[in-house]
């Protein structure tokens, strides 16, 4: 729980700031009404305990301010001036408690412990009112495989708890998906979930991203920037390709984990974080641990819960289910109202997904752009998929068939490329990363594939268009 005391007496603040910190709260100080609404606008204050006569301003006229302006902090106020009329005159400004001073260290802790209550009630609150009222959970996709309803209902049992979850998986099989679930099914719920891709940041910025920095702490840092430790205070802060996180860095976090403080780059105060970690990788941990790369203590930190989502090649049952989810959800959205010919569903139903679930849904997504008579058939999907399965649109014969080694080889390797194209979601920059060849021989190749056929052409210009849309 973040705490802001609000008074001009330079004393008191520091009093009631030991206090706080002593009782495992973060604590920060205004020294009047200007430099408090600077801080509370922000939206990360839980608790402000606030003088009511300052020098600058008055407390009560503060907290009329914040409530008008939908800042979600509770009040404690605190006056010399003992008085029924005052008190009465904060708590209908939306003050949540009143104290006079001086200020009983045993009793403010009593009222902040109270706040605290009352703050992990209200989320509660919210999360039980959309549960009754079907605003989550109802729209969720519902898994036919036995080892899929297994994942769900672990993840439901974690969610209830505060412990670091371990996910795991093939890439493209839903751990962001599953992170996203465990968080909304927490008390955590109406608190931020912030997403971040730990392979995605420069290494010498990932300090910086993850817990914040001063103003003037390194060269370009012209003011002060909150970490996403801080940002997902109270809520869920979901780390994927946490395998890519630099030896230092994983010492650091282990740090967080076990003592729930963070430093700022170039600053020298800790500041508690009431964060809930979720992490994912794809990489094998226990291999990494063994090799050296990844430490043994954060290994055993992290995976307090293990999660691991198998790849949909081995829950052949949900495929069906998942294209019509796809299908319906485009239709709800007055997108598209387009069905799935007989062959079409054998085909997809033979195809291994080695992109997983996020493959799947890119095809069906390219085959509702294509298709033309309210039917997706074999022709509206990647050509990659008929060569792998060997099915082809009615009397139609493998295109490998009349071609010369040369040309065979180059359309295996277009199959390869546009899939994990599909599994960077049409990333080239990424794709071109994983591949392990660089950017411009992927760009040289993809001109070089629009010689393989009409199918191709397409498949190309569809992930120039997501490109161009962002």
């Amino acid at each position: 729980m973040h705490v802001l005391i609000i008074d001009d007496e330079l004393a008191l603040r520091q009093i009631i700031a030991a206090t706080v910190r002593r009782a495992g709260y973060s604590a920060d100080i205004a020294v009047g009404v200007k430099d408090a609404a600077a801080k509370l606008v922000r939206g990360d204050i839980d608790v402000a305990i606030c003088d009511i006569r300052m020098q600058d301003g008055d407390g009560v006229d503060l907290v009329r301010s914040m409530k008008s302006s939908g800042v979600p902090t509770l009040f404690i106020m605190v006056t010399a001036f003992a008085s029924v009329q005052t008190a009465v005159e904060a708590l209908r400004a939306g003050a949540m408690d009143y104290m006079v001073k001086p200020v009983d260290s045993e009793e403010l802790l009593y009222r902040l412990r109270q706040a605290q209550t009352l703050l992990g009630l209200k989320a509660e609150n919210v999360a039980l009112r959309k549960i009754v009222s079907g605003e989550r959970g109802d729209s969720r996709f519902k898994f036919t495989s036995s080892s899929m309803a297994a994942v769900e209902r672990l993840a439901t049992r974690v969610a209830a708890i505060d412990s670091t979850v371990l996910i795991t998986g093939e890439s493209g099989t839903g751990k962001g998906v599953l992170a996203r679930f465990i968080h909304d099914q927490s008390r955590r719920a109406e608190a931020p979930f912030i997403p971040v891709n730990c392979s995605a940041i420069p290494e010498n910025l990932l300090e910086s991203e993850l817990f914040g920095h001063t103003k003037g702490a390194f060269s370009g840092a012209a003011q002060a920037r909150k970490g996403l430790f801080a940002q997902a205070d109270t809520g869920t802060l979901f780390l994927d390709e946490i395998g890519e996180l630099p030896l230092h860095m994983q010492t650091k976090m282990l740090h967080v984990i076990e003592d729930k403080e963070i430093r700022p780059v170039g600053g020298e105060q800790l500041r508690k974080v009431d964060t809930r970690i979720v992490v994912a990788t794809n990489r094998d941990l226990p291999m990494m641990v063994a090799a050296g790369s990844f430490r043994e203590d954060l290994f055993f930190r992290i995976s307090q819960f293990h999660i691991d989502i198998p790849p949909l090649r081995n829950r052949g049952e949900d495929i069906l289910r998942l294209i019509n989810f796809f299908l319906d959800a485009a239709k709800q959205k007055g997108e598209t109202n387009i069905e799935l010919d007989s062959a079409a569903e054998e085909l997809l139903l033979e195809y291994p997904w080695p992109g997983n679930v996020r493959e799947l849904e890119n095809v069906i997504g390219r085959a509702m752009i294509m298709s033309d008579g309210g039917k997706i058939t074999i022709g509206d999907l990647p050509p990659s998929l008929s060569i792998r399965t060997g099915k082809f649109e009615g009397e139609q014969k493998s295109p490998l068939a009349s071609r010369s080694l040369r040309d065979q080889i180059r359309q295996a390797e277009a199959d390869i490329i546009f899939r994990v194209l599909t599994e960077c979601d049409g990333d080239r920059k990424a794709a071109a990363r994983q591949l392990e060849i660089g950017l411009s021989s992927l760009y040289r190749k993809l001109e070089e594939f629009e010689a393989l056929g009409q199918g191709l052409v397409r498949t190309n210009e569809d992930f120039r268009r997501s490109e161009r849309n962002g």
